[in-house]
This record gives C-alpha cells, sequence and structure tokens, in this order.
C-alpha cells in the first residue's frame, strides 16, 4: 500500500469501503444498515451474527460479501447430524499406512456457518478456537488458519423448531449480532423485479486480503480522545448488575451483563466506524452507532424484563442517554 501517512490511509479505506458498499447493492436491496455493519466488523478483525427468519437473503449477503472481497470462501451446512470433524478436518490413513491430517472447511478467510443454531452445542464450540485465536488444534497439532478470518453466521429465530440456543462463550466471540428485518414495500418490489425476470448483477472485485490486513493494522493506529474511551468501557460496566458502575435499570432487569470484551470491540467498532466516514478519530457517536449490535447478545435479562415486556435494546438505549 502507497500511502504516505496515515491521513491519507483512512481517506484510501473510505474509498475502498465506499466501492465496496455500492458493488454488493447491486445485489442486496434495502440492507444498507446491515451491509455496513458486516464491513465494521471485517476491518475490526471481528465475526457477525446474522438473525433473521428464512428468506430474508442472509445467505445471499454472505455470498456477495465474499464474492466482492477476493478471498478464500467455504460454507458449512450446520445440521443436526454435523460432527466437529467436518469442520476442522481429520485423519486418514494415506497409501503409505501414514497417518495424514485433511484439512477442513475452516481453513479458509471465509467462513459462512449457515444456520448456526441448527447443530447441537458440541459441534458449535468446534468454532470457538478459530474465531479467537486464528488457529485450530487437531490430532495433537496447532494449525495456523490463513489471515484475514472472519466468520459470518446465520441464525433463524431461536423460537423455531429444531434450534438448539448458542452457549455464552459462543456469542460473546461475536463482535455484532445483527437482526434483519423484513424490507420496505419499495426494496421487495425490487427484490421481486429482480429476482422473477432475467436479470443478473455482475460484481467485481474490490479489495484483496493484502488490502484487508493492512486496513485492519491501521484501525489499530486510529488515536481515540481519552474521553470516548471512558464512554465505551463505562457503557460496557454499566450493563454489569450489582456492580459499582451498574445503572438503576440493570439492576432492575438484567440478569447478566457483558464481559470486557464488549469494551473492546466498542472501542474497535468506533475506530472502524469513524475511518469508514472519512473521520480521523471516533467520537461518543460512533461508540453508540455500534453498541447495540455488541451489547445485545451480551447481557440477558431477568424474569421482571420479561414479565414486563422489556427488551434488550431498549435497555441498551436507556444504558446510552
Amino acid at each position: 500500500m502507497n500511502f504516505k501517512n496515515e491521513v491519507e490511509a483512512v481517506n484510501g479505506l473510505k474509498a475502498k469501503f465506499d466501492h465496496l458498499r455500492n458493488e454488493i447493492k447491486k445485489r442486496i436491496y434495502g440492507q444498507d444498515e446491515i451491509i455496513d455493519q458486516v464491513l465494521v466488523s471485517l476491518f475490526s478483525r471481528g465475526h457477525c451474527l446474522l438473525i433473521g427468519v428464512p428468506g430474508l437473503a442472509k445467505t445471499l449477503l454472505v455470498n456477495t460479501i465474499a464474492e466482492v472481497l477476493g478471498l478464500k470462501y467455504k460454507r458449512i451446512q450446520f445440521t443436526p447430524d454435523l460432527m466437529p470433524s467436518d469442520i476442522i478436518g481429520t485423519e486418514i490413513l494415506d497409501k503409505d499406512r501414514q497417518f495424514k491430517f485433511v484439512q477442513g472447511p475452516i481453513f479458509a478467510n471465509i467462513i459462512l456457518a449457515d444456520e448456526i443454531n441448527r447443530t447441537p452445542p458440541k459441534t458449535q464450540a468446534a468454532l470457538l478456537e478459530a474465531m479467537q485465536e486464528r488457529a485450530v488444534t487437531a490430532a495433537g497439532q496447532r494449525f495456523e488458519l490463513d489471515k484475514p478470518f472472519f466468520v459470518l453466521a446465520t441464525q433463524n429465530p431461536i423460537e423455531q423448531e429444531g434450534t438448539y440456543p448458542l452457549p455464552e462463550a459462543q456469542l460473546d466471540r461475536f463482535m455484532f449480532s445483527i437482526w434483519l428485518d423484513y424490507p420496505k414495500f419499495e426494496d421487495e418490489l425490487t427484490i421481486v423485479q429482480n429476482t422473477t425476470s432475467s436479470y443478473t448483477s455482475q460484481l467485481n472485485e474490490v479489495i484483496s486480503g493484502e488490502e484487508i490486513r493492512y486496513f485492519q493494522n491501521l484501525i489499530l493506529r486510529v488515536p481515540i480522545n481519552d474521553n470516548v474511551m471512558r464512554y465505551a468501557v463505562k457503557l460496557a460496566a454499566k450493563t454489569r448488575p450489582n456492580t459499582e458502575h451498574a445503572d438503576p435499570i440493570t439492576n432492575k432487569y438484567l440478569k447478566w451483563g457483558a464481559g470486557p470484551r464488549a469494551s473492546q470491540y466498542l472501542v474497535l467498532g468506533a475506530k472502524t466506524h469513524a475511518a469508514l466516514q472519512g473521520k480521523y478519530s471516533p467520537d461518543i457517536e460512533d461508540v453508540r452507532k455500534v453498541a447495540v449490535s455488541i451489547l445485545r447478545h451480551r447481557i440477558i435479562k431477568n424474569y421482571k424484563a420479561e414479565a414486563e415486556n422489556i427488551s434488550v435494546e431498549q435497555i441498551i438505549s436507556e444504558l446510552m442517554k
């Protein structure tokens, strides 16, 4: 990358982001905010969990993003009979009667974990080390995964038949939990027109793996004011019931709060969000922009919140005031 200084590099990132977004929007309609959040997660070295009822183009979104990024891409369809070895790989005997490790689909840059909650926790846990360490251990050996490494998981709402709730440790590995809603009427009209005709959208590869790694390292060097850093850490701390910084609404409605990983992602997400908007340092508004998707899957409501029909999003909104 031939940027003269950090300011020029941030401007270059903003230009790449705009190009990426426009390319993805050739095929994905009415999901601008979702696209932005997935790209924020990518440049923050985070992983994304996309939640929504069937038919909202979750899988198409991931396929489209993989196509424009130009990275090695693998899809894993999670089913009740999927085994950990189907994800990580397994040992086989070769023709010389020697054990040989055959890599599984986890050895790629972008992993689509499709319908991740349709497989039992034992198999879900096969992703834990890969998501945190960017490495896997198999047959007594540790294997480093290619970088960048990015997991995009899709999930149907937990109330649907044949699903298993994701363990808290698994959920905490995801930077963002993104809820997809039904498209607006005009967007749905465009979707139907384009998918029921001979229309095809040709996508171009926009960014390389080397460029992504460069911009991920650039995000780490983005400066952040102390008051913004403190706001992010304090926001996470306010979600923890019966602690020093707990908010009254937290003690009233929450059973469990967000851990330090939430604070880290709030800061990283704010830095990335600011850079993608062409700003050279994040402010408190950048923290707020990413807060709901970072916190919603890390805090657990108590019975009082359930009884009064108080949503997690309402609680987070109150904590940000």
